[in-house]
């Protein structure tokens, strides 16, 4: 078993962190995340009845950066151990990606 070195490690970081962000926050997955939590396309903001066939544990599971953002970490790294060269190359853009919402929510706070 390796060990990535810094470079590979901050790479792997970042993957992961906007994984994470794409999965529980991002709007382009709303209509699949209310999909799979059962809320349905009248459910539209905090606040507003929650059906009472909705996911409550799936929820929380989906937004927790302690839960599905350490499988989404451990995710990126067992792939880091069985392709590290593919591994890192699909990290990029994933990267990348998370250096434009980063940037964009600096941005946006003037």
């Amino acid at each position: 078993m390796d060990i990535p070195n810094w470079y590979e490690l901050i790479l792997l970081a970042l993957a992961a962190w906007r994984s994470f962000q794409l999965i529980s926050d991002d709007d382009i997955l709303d209509r699949p995340r209310r999909y799979l939590l059962r809320l349905g396309e009248e459910w539209e903001k905090d606040g507003d009845p929650v059906p009472d066939n909705y996911r409550f544990k799936l929820g929380e599971f989906i937004t927790c950066p302690y839960c599905a953002g350490f499988w989404i970490a451990v995710t990126w790294w067992v792939s880091w151990q069985i392709w590290p060269h593919a591994t890192l190359v699909v990290a990029v853009p994933w990267v990348l990606s998370a250096g434009v919402v980063a940037a964009s929510k600096v941005l946006s706070r003037d």
